[in-house]
C-alpha cells in the first residue's frame, strides 16, 4: 500500500511552507538506490525534456546510503528525494525526524524481481532457496541441527544437480536494499526450512535472524559495490560465477547473462507481474515535503513519474523492465502526488 509517512511532529502548516524561504537550487537532487536509479533517470530525462525545466540529477548511492543523505536534514545540500528497493526501515525514519526532516512521502513506484544470475556462456542453473542459504549462509545446521562454519566450496556438494562449481556469487553491500530484499526474500525463507532452524525462530527470533542475514566472509560470497552494471561486466568474464541484482539488470543485459529458476521458476516480465516467481520486492521513491514548493518542479517531476506514460502497462518505464502496479495501487499513487496526503509514523515498520 502507499503510504505517506508523518513524523513525530505535526504537519507543517500551509502558513509555515509560504513562509519558507525558496531554496537556492533550481534542480531537484535525486539519491538512492542503483535498482530504481535507471527508472528515475528515464524519468527525469523525459520531464527536462517536456517541461523546459532543468533534469534533474540522480545519483546511485544505494538504498541505506540514500536514506542516509536523504534524512540528514533540510535545505540545499541535502537531497530531495530518495530511490529505495525497499521500505523506509525505523531507524532511517527516526533519523530524519532527529534532523528535522519531518515530513516523507512514500510513492510505491513498481516491483522488480531479484535474480540470480549468470554468463549466457556458463551453466544452466535452478535453485531452491534452501539450497542458496546453504550455499551462502556463514554457519548452517548439521545433521543434528547444531550451527557449523559453512563447509560447502562446490555447488554440487550442496545437491548434485547444481553445477559442478565453485560456489562464488556476486552480490551488492550491506548499504544496498537489493541486499536487504535478498536476505528476506531467499536467505530467510531458505532457513526456514530446517526444522531446527523453524524451531529456533520461535523459541529465540533474534538468534534466527542472526543466521540467516549473516553471510559467509570466507571469498563465496563477493560484495560487488552498488553499481549493478559492473556486475554483470564480472559475470561475462567469469561464466562460472553468479550474480544478485534486479530484473530490470538482467532484462536489459539479455544475451549477455541468464536468470536463474528459483524454486522451479525463471524471472521474467509475466512471472514476476503474475506473482508465479516468488523472489519480488515493490520498488519506492521518497520525497521530501518540505522541498516541495522550494525547489523548482518538484510537484511536475512527481506528476511526470506517477503517469500512465511513465508507469503504466504500456509506458516508458515498463520498456525498461519495470513491473507495473495494479490500477488500484498506480491511481493510488497518483493520488498521493495529486493530494500530498499523510500517515502517522507507526505506520512504519
Amino acid at each position: 500500500m502507499t503510504r505517506i509517512i508523518l513524523g513525530l511532529a505535526a504537519a507543517v502548516s500551509l502558513s509555515a511552507l509560504a513562509a519558507t524561504p525558496a531554496l537556492a537550487r533550481d534542480q531537484i537532487r535525486i539519491v538512492g538506490s542503483s535498482t530504481v536509479y535507471p527508472f528515475t533517470t528515464a524519468v527525469a530525462e523525459s520531464f527536462g525534456k517536456a517541461s523546459g525545466m532543468k533534469t534533474p540529477v540522480v545519483e546511485s548511492t544505494g538504498t541505506g546510503g540514500g536514506f542516509k543523505l536523504f534524512c540528514a536534514g533540510v535545505g540545499d545540500e541535502h537531497p530531495d528525494i530518495t530511490n529505495a528497493s525497499r521500505a523506509i526501515k525505523k531507524s532511517e525514519f527516526e533519523a530524519c525526524q532527529k534532523n528535522g526532516v519531518t515530513d516523507i512521502v512514500e510513492i510505491k513506484v513498481g516491483f522488480d524481481g531479484l535474480t540470480i544470475a549468470n554468463s549466457a556462456s556458463g551453466p544452466d542453473a535452478s535453485f531452491t532457496k534452501q539450497q542458496v542459504f546453504m550455499a551462502l549462509a556463514k554457519q548452517i545446521p548439521d545433521k543434528d541441527g547444531k550451527l557449523i562454519d559453512n563447509p560447502y566450496k562446490m555447488w554440487n556438494e550442496i545437491d548434485p544437480s547444481l553445477p559442478a562449481e565453485k560456489i562464488e556469487v556476486l552480490g551488492p553491500p550491506p548499504t544496498s536494499g537489493t541486499r536487504d530484499s535478498f536476505a528476506e526474500l531467499v536467505m530467510e525463507k531458505g532457513a526456514e526450512k530446517f526444522e531446527s532452524l523453524a524451531a529456533l525462530k520461535k523459541a529465540d527470533a533474534k538468534a534466527f535472524e542472526t543466521v540467516w542475514k549473516t553471510i559467509r566472509t570466507d571469498g563465496a560470497y563477493v560484495e560487488a559495490g552498488e553499481n549493478d552494471n559492473l556486475i554483470v561486466q564480472k559475470l561475462e568474464a567469469n561464466p562460472q560465477a553468479f550474480g544478485v541484482f534486479g530484473f530490470s539488470f538482467l532484462e536489459a543485459n539479455e544475451g549477455k547473462i541468464k536468470g536463474a529458476k528459483v524454486e522451479g521458476m525463471a524471472p521474467s516480465f509475466e512471472t514476476v507481474s503474475s506473482g508465479e516467481y516468488k523472489v519480488a520486492r515493490p520498488l519506492f521513491i521518497y520525497v521530501k515535503k518540505q522541498h516541495v514548493g522550494q525547489v523548482p518542479g518538484m510537484t511536475e517531476f512527481l506528476g511526470e513519474y506517477t503517469s500512465a506514460k511513465a508507469m503504466g502497462d504500456d509506458g516508458y518505464l515498463a520498456d525498461k523492465g519495470l513491473i507495473p502496479l495494479p490500477a488500484d495501487q498506480a491511481a493510488s499513487s497518483a493520488a498521493v502526488v495529486k493530494e500530498m496526503s499523510t500517515l502517522t509514523a507507526d505506520k512504519v515498520m
